[in-house]
């Protein structure tokens, strides 16, 4: 049986060290992959339909020639071995130093097994020549995990940080607000995902300026849904946008009111404002690679941002003990004596 290490202090201490390097790990591979779409590498590898050729060979081969955009393609893959391997070292970490501690566990084995199904849905994306949906999937899992790395750091720590008791409506907003934003990037990477290749290599117009260069507005008018379908999708993203934004401005506000101090939350304002104005330049300025990544790497700062503010309002789990060997074998039960007739 596997000796249970020091519960706490220096081994927990490196945990959570171990944690904040693979979530900055897990953010890098976010903005690669930005990165990937917008220089159109998504298929630097190998077109739809090469089968193992392209996922996970790039070009048929394990390291690809030098040409660029498989080259950015796979350093995509390459940051997404570094996460894996990462996760695998905090799984085995927390199952036989932090066993006690389920939350660290349980975490940490969701956060492998989600890397297992990214994968999978990548080299899935691939093959069906990025369709929207899977690039939308693809997009939303990524940061799913990001969120479950943020959850189980917030395991390692002991009470709560921000408030003891948050109490009324503060926890449903904040859980509201995370919906919401999640909700938005899903819809931004769909949006993203219109955007590729027709049948003969021809570029195929979007959701992107499906509006034109008209923002809040769109064709001269304030939501035109209906008009049509791409105008529809860009459209959706922008009205997610807003709702997300009144969520988190109500929820720092409420946070507030009631004496919650925590630096997430100004913070997330801040990001917040360069998100939106981002999004504007996007539409104002047209479609510039460099704008794209921006916006998404201001929108992974702010998921992760809100998403943490969130985890600071629930108490931290409590860890459990370790078994002893006083549980293992319980005490024998003394033998009442009788007396002899």
């Amino acid at each position: 049986m596997h000796r249970v290490a020091d519960q706490g202090g220096a081994e927990l201490a490196r945990f959570r060290r171990l944690v904040n390097l693979t979530i900055v790990a897990t953010f890098v591979l976010i903005v690669i992959g930005g990165v990937v779409r917008v220089s159109d590498s998504g298929l630097g590898c190998g077109p739809a339909g090469s089968g193992t050729h392209g996922w996970p060979l790039c070009g048929g081969r394990v390291v690809p020639f030098v040409e660029t955009n498989a080259l950015i393609e796979f350093s995509h893959r390459v940051a997404a071995g570094v996460v894996a391997i990462l996760i695998i070292v905090l799984a085995w970490r927390a199952l036989t130093r932090l066993r006690a501690r389920r939350w660290l566990v349980r975490g940490t084995i969701a956060a492998g097994v989600l890397v297992l199904v990214q994968a999978a849905l990548g080299g899935l994306t691939v093959e069906n020549n990025l369709h929207e949906v899977l690039v939308a999937s693809h997009l939303g899992l990524a940061m799913l995990l990001l969120a479950i790395l943020i959850a189980v750091r917030r395991a390692t720590i002991e009470g709560s940080p921000a408030a003891a008791k948050p109490g009324g409506a503060l926890r449903p907003l904040a859980a509201t607000a995370v919906a919401l934003l999640f909700a938005t990037i899903v819809a931004g990477g769909y949006m993203a995902g219109t955007e590729g290749e027709g049948a003969e290599g021809a570029p195929v117009a979007g959701a992107h300026l499906a509006c034109g260069k008209e923002f809040p507005g769109c064709a001269g008018e304030a939501l035109p849904f209906g008009m049509d379908e791409m105008v529809d999708v860009h459209l959706t993203h922008r009205v997610l946008m807003y709702l997300a934004a009144i969520a988190v401005l109500a929820l720092v506000a409420m946070a507030r009111r009631r004496g919650v101090r925590s630096p997430a939350l100004p913070l997330a304002v801040g990001l917040l404002a360069a998100q939106i104005l981002l999004g504007a330049l996007n539409v104002w300025l047209g479609k510039h690679g460099e704008l794209v990544v921006a916006h998404l790497t201001v929108g992974t700062l702010l998921w992760g941002t809100v998403f943490y503010a969130a985890m600071e309002l629930l108490p931290a789990p409590a860890a459990g003990r370790a078994p002893s060997r006083a549980d293992a074998v319980p005490a024998p039960t003394p033998i009442p004596r009788t007396t002899q007739p």
